[in-house]
């Protein structure tokens, strides 16, 4: 699952067994990139955290499929295919057409998404591409493109912290070896409600 131990079977009690429990999806999994953090529970809190307040929380004002999206194309960057392949297959969850789900995973493999991205959408993946492989070279004109595109202050937020957070995960998967070795794709407990007042806990 990874090249560092990660905790099993008797080894999971007190404190990280209740974060499983309450992490695991309906089918009782829990994702090999939380697992990944049985050695340091509170590092698992933290990410949980990052995640829900990035991609679910319900202040954001950015539809999750976008939000996905701009994960998915970080991920691609990154050539992280343990995110992609999750992520790709919570996004096919997410678009019901399955025609236009396979539009956007389409764009999503080109070096700047264009259509079925509106133009606003597509000046967005400009700006993530950037903060991705040379964030040294964003500057204020990406910021102003998306602002004349229609992107208010707190929404160009949003995107940059979940190209941010995706970054990250990118960067512990790929560094610790973490693969899809029994896992159910796109099954994470995104939406459920067992981590809606995660950061309140």
């Amino acid at each position: 699952m990874s090249w560092i131990k990660v905790k099993s079977g008797v080894e999971i009690d007190g404190h990280l067994r209740q974060l499983y429990q309450r992490l695991a999806d309906s089918n009782g999994q829990v994702d090999n990139v939380l697992q990944l953090h049985s050695l340091r529970p509170h590092t698992l809190e933290a990410h949980m955290a990052l995640y829900k307040a990035t991609m679910h929380h319900s202040h954001n004002s950015l539809p999750v499929w976008f939000l996905e999206c701009i994960g998915i194309f970080v991920s691609r960057l990154n050539c992280c295919e343990y995110c992609d392949r999750h992520h790709s297959a919570g996004l096919q969850r997410l678009i019901a057409d399955r025609d236009r789900f396979q539009a956007l995973d389409q764009a999503l493999s080109k070096s700047v998404p264009g259509e079925p991205f509106s133009v606003a959408e597509q000046k967005v993946f400009v700006y993530v591409k950037e903060l991705t492989v040379a964030p040294s070279k964003v500057n204020k004109r990406h910021v102003e493109a998306m602002q004349q595109a229609g992107y208010n202050d707190g929404e160009i937020l949003e995107i940059n912290q979940v190209a941010g957070y995706y970054a990250y995960v990118n960067r512990a998967v790929l560094g610790l070896g973490v693969n899809t070795s029994g896992e159910q794709l796109g099954m994470s407990p995104d939406n459920d409600a067992s981590i809606d007042n995660w950061e309140h806990q």
